[in-house]
């Protein structure tokens, strides 16, 4: 029903910068929140970022986790169906692999909001 791809992961020193994709397609009409996660080995998975989709929404907003305030930057791009996490400043702790999750409203109305993972794509930080 919705695909979801991530990519722009790599390998960096601390201190650098990266920016990464999320690309939805498919059936997208009714998405309304886009999410950024990250999980090291042997870790839980944690949110890293939220923000709001439809175009049509005359207001906006964004979520980030706490490890992260100050140096991620969430973004969309509603008509290319993308949005974008530019990580600045990055540290060896943000070593992870970083996976996007769209979530759409339910067909029904008894059903909960539906997600959509992608893949997951690797990025490592050096010291």
């Amino acid at each position: 029903q919705v695909q979801v791809v991530e990519s722009g992961g790599g390998l960096v020193q601390a201190g650098g910068s990266l920016r990464l994709s999320c690309a939805a397609s498919g059936h997208t009409g009714d998405l309304y929140a886009m999410n950024w996660f990250r999980q090291a080995p042997g870790k839980e998975r944690e949110k890293v970022a939220t923000i709001n989709w439809s175009g049509d929404w005359s207001g906006g907003w964004t979520n980030y986790a706490d490890s992260v305030k100050g140096r991620f930057t969430i973004s969309r791009d509603v008509a290319k169906t993308t949005v974008y996490l530019q990580m600045n400043s990055l540290k060896p702790e943000d070593t992870a692999v970083y996976y996007c999750r769209a979530d759409q409203f339910p067909p029904d109305t008894e059903s909960p909001p539906s997600t959509f993972w992608g893949q997951g794509t690797q990025v490592t930080v050096s010291s």
